[in-house]
């Protein structure tokens, strides 16, 4: 099951769900982008949505407009519609309308693998970035253990290099993996300082003390959180 959060209010970039990405709103691209992989349903607050949605033959499903995180509104999402503890949901963002569906399937495998490991609450993935693009405070920084494991999220430029250049920056990709068991728990822990400060909703699980397994992968992609990243992905797509 793959879940597409689609929140219709956005600070930095208003109704960008709905904006035109060659001739197709954003959410109904990136739903296309994944619906070969498993069953895609939109989760959103936004009637407007679900209207397009229907026109557009995908499945959407009206969630809360107050919810803190996309995360939280794929767990009412999964609530309405009754699925069992064990099944996988995958969460992709709305903003990801070029995302690989190698991407997605690299993540529907880790968390497959993680199903019986209760300390890992949450699975998601990685991309190399340029010491430059490190720089963008909309690119999310992930550090992670030998094995893989995230140790922190920021949108700082972490880790900090203080005597030499370094060059192997990981930058987050917005797609989560999850049981509907771990979901559930991860739905029921409260906001964390941490989550609330970077504005990164998987600092709650790493500030209770869960893991999220972590998997590098190779794309293309990238999510758009601004009118620019828009400009940038239409001039790089050609459309």
């Amino acid at each position: 099951m793959i879940i597409i959060p689609a929140r219709i209010g956005s600070s930095r970039f208003i109704n960008k769900v709905l904006v035109d990405i060659g001739g197709m709103p954003m959410v109904i691209r990136t739903a296309k982008a994944v619906e070969s992989i498993d069953r895609v349903v939109i989760a959103t607050d936004s009637q407007e949505v679900m209207d397009i949605a229907l026109k557009y033959k995908i499945e959407a499903i009206m969630t809360s407009s107050n919810h803190q995180s996309g995360t939280d509104r794929i767990y009412e999402a999964v609530q309405k519609l009754n699925l069992n503890s064990e099944e996988i949901v995958i969460n992709v963002q709305a903003d990801e309308p070029f995302i690989e569906t190698d991407v997605v399937k690299a993540v529907y495998n880790i968390t497959k693998n993680n199903l019986s490991n209760d300390d890992i609450m949450m699975n998601s993935c990685y991309k190399t970035v340029s010491n430059p693009e490190a720089d963008d405070p909309n690119i999310v920084k992930v550090v992670t253990d030998k094995n893989e494991f995230a140790l922190y999220f920021s949108r700082a430029k972490i880790p900090y290099p203080r005597d030499h250049q370094f060059k192997d920056y990981k930058g987050h990709l917005g797609i989560y993996g999850f049981s509907v068991k771990s979901l559930q728990k991860f739905c029921n822990l409260e906001s964390s300082s941490f989550e609330n400060i970077e504005k990164l909703e998987q600092l709650r699980a790493l500030d209770n003390g869960y893991k999220i397994a972590m998997v590098k992968v190779k794309t293309d992609s990238f999510g758009i959180d601004t009118v620019e990243d828009l400009q940038k992905a239409l001039d790089y797509y050609n459309l």
